[in-house]
């Protein structure tokens, strides 16, 4: 019996899609799994500045060696992320997401056995390693699976991460202050829970690929017209500042808040890492319902807002007392985070058909600036204290203003439509 070729004119059983193949279609499993992934990768990368007070008190650091550790582990992500982003448009490579947490699982094993502080600084490139290699695919994945419903899809992809960065400081407390360094031990369990997911995920990331899908994608990618170009290469810088300005605003509080909070109140490291996770908790739930209110009420809207309304607060903060702090942390960390998945979209939608690179800059370059901004203020606060640095870093949300010089949502709607295919 002869089988009918795909050109025959013979009739043909229409061939069933594979699962979630359909553009329109928001494969809530695969976004589910890729938080997961997100939650595990950043928690883990977050117990890194969570630890500080450990380090610093076990292997009597200084401030400005501290800010060494944050920048080494910020940088390292910042300067892969473009660049696994800019290869992952031009060759998509699903083995990337088990690559990229292996790197972590070798980074916390090597922590683990650390007993120098040279040795600590290589535990973190690799897990910087990890995380450069996880978040631009991890991005690409969560909006292939976003179907029409892309701030959601962005949401629920980094409300993982935020909810993982949440958690490093009672990991800290349950498993660092009882165990020391050794108990970056557990944290390979994590990453290897991590390396499974990341391998179903994969999986699905493949097909997908096989199904045709992304090169679809591809030639729906639009070229920004000539007379743009200039506009918008100008606004992803501004874009790229304001996540700097949030990075570093944010970095102080968990990097450096900590510190403050013994110094000023005299409270304990694990007393002092509740306080951080109160920021870093209710910064997750922002996380979640920033990319829902963004499709509500503009992107832009959103971005100012959350710099806006977080200022006033930022500057009462170090005037407050302890009972003050912990309320005007978490209302902080709730407004401030809510556009964290709202400047990936915006930036996603500057540059069309560039899912990769774009969220390699927006999560990696600023991030990474943002590590540099713990540096310098590290070798600061050595020198006029941590309780001074603190109250000139309240200021920072401030410069929120700067999103005016954003184009609107309207104006950036405009341009993809004239944008041709």
């Amino acid at each position: 019996m002869s089988v009918p070729t795909l050109n025959s004119a013979a009739p043909q059983k229409e061939r069933k899609p594979l699962a979630g193949s359909d553009a329109n279609a928001t494969v809530f499993r695969i976004l589910i799994a890729i938080s997961l992934v997100h939650l595990f990768n950043d928690s883990i990368q977050s117990v890194i500045p969570a630890i500080f007070p450990i380090l610093r008190s076990s292997m009597h650091l200084s401030y400005t060696q501290i800010g060494w550790i944050s920048f080494a582990i910020n940088f390292t992500s910042s300067i892969m992320q473009p660049v696994v982003g800019w290869f992952a448009d031009r060759k998509p490579t699903p083995v990337l997401l088990p690559i990229g947490m292996g790197f972590t699982f070798t980074g916390m094993l090597l922590l683990a056995f650390a007993d120098t502080y040279p040795a600590v600084l290589l535990a973190v490139v690799f897990v910087g390693l990890g995380s450069a290699a996880f978040h631009p695919e991890g991005s690409r994945v969560s909006h292939m699976a976003s179907g029409t419903r892309r701030g959601l899809a962005q949401s629920i992809f980094q409300v993982g991460g935020n909810a993982g960065q949440s958690l490093a400081p009672m990991l800290t407390m349950w498993i660092f202050i009882p165990l020391g360094l050794f108990g970056a031990i557990w944290f390979t369990l994590v990453a290897g829970a991590g390396i499974a997911v990341q391998i179903y995920v994969a999986r699905w990331y493949r097909r997908k690929l096989q199904s045709g899908a992304q090169s679809k994608k591809k030639a729906a990618a639009r070229q920004l017209k000539p007379e743009v170009r200039t506009k918008v290469r100008f606004a992803i810088v501004m874009l790229i500042l304001l996540v700097f300005v949030r990075s570093w605003y944010s970095s102080s509080i968990s990097t450096f808040f900590p510190f403050y909070l013994m110094d000023h109140f005299g409270l304990s490291v694990n007393d002092a890492q509740i306080f951080i996770f109160l920021f870093l908790g209710a910064g997750a739930v922002g996380t979640f319902f920033g990319g829902p209110l963004a499709d509500r009420f503009g992107k832009r809207n959103i971005i100012f807002g959350s710099m806006a309304l977080a200022a006033p607060l930022a500057l009462l903060l170090p005037h407050v007392g302890l009972w003050g702090a912990g309320i005007l942390l978490a209302l902080i960390g709730l407004i401030v985070f809510s556009s964290f998945s709202v400047t990936v979209v915006y930036a996603q939608m500057l540059f069309p058909g560039k899912i990769g690179t774009v969220s390699g800059l927006i999560t990696g370059l600023a991030f990474g600036l943002g590590g540099l901004g713990a540096l310098v203020l590290g070798k600061w606060i050595d020198m006029v204290g941590v309780n001074t640095v603190m109250s000139i870093c309240s200021f920072l949300p401030l410069l929120g203003v700067l999103t005016f010089l954003l184009p609107s949502d309207k104006l950036l709607n405009q341009w993809s439509s004239e944008s041709g295919t």
